[in-house]
């Protein structure tokens, strides 16, 4: 039974494209690890008015990117909808969302990591019934991040899986 539970998830996760937004908007907003593994630039270059110069190591604020207002409408809201009408993917093409890094170092897990996030998530979503600790309201839900070499809840989220 679990298998067949499994395999039907499986097809169901991957053309999901509500979920799909969801992981994605999550990504957006808290990325696992704040900032990307350090680039060395190969020659100078202007980047909006700064001059980074030839062997400068860059380091890429992917938190920053994604609470940026020049790049997102209402950066700071949880809105999975603003994926949906848009072809964003997280391999590195789109700057504005970089949660598994780009170019040469992008990281080698993200085939692995994509489709496991979506078939956990899918999974739990599916198994159980969630709820907030006893006497929590949504609105009370601490949101705040530890900022470290990857980003952590400042207060873990406690949250109740009842059976279906």
């Amino acid at each position: 039974m679990w298998l067949d539970r499994t395999k039907k998830f499986k097809n169901q996760t991957s053309r999901d494209p509500y979920l799909r937004a969801v992981v994605k908007e999550t990504f957006r907003l808290h990325p696992a690890a704040p900032l990307l593994v350090p680039h060395k630039a190969e020659e100078d270059v202007e980047i909006n008015g700064y001059i980074v110069p030839r062997n400068a190591q860059v380091l890429v604020n992917v938190w920053a990117i994604g609470r940026d207002s020049n790049v997102w409408a209402k950066p700071d809201v949880f809105m999975p909808e603003r994926f949906l009408e848009t072809e964003t993917d997280v391999h590195g093409q789109h700057f504005e969302l970089l949660p598994f890094g780009g170019g040469r170092r992008i990281c080698v897990g993200l085939p692995l990591a994509y489709r496991m996030v979506h078939l956990m998530l899918a999974t739990l979503i599916s198994s159980f019934d969630w709820k907030l600790e006893e006497g929590l309201k949504t609105e009370e839900v601490d949101m705040d991040e530890r900022f470290g070499l990857t980003l952590q809840k400042a207060i873990p989220l406690k949250a109740v899986p009842t059976q279906l």
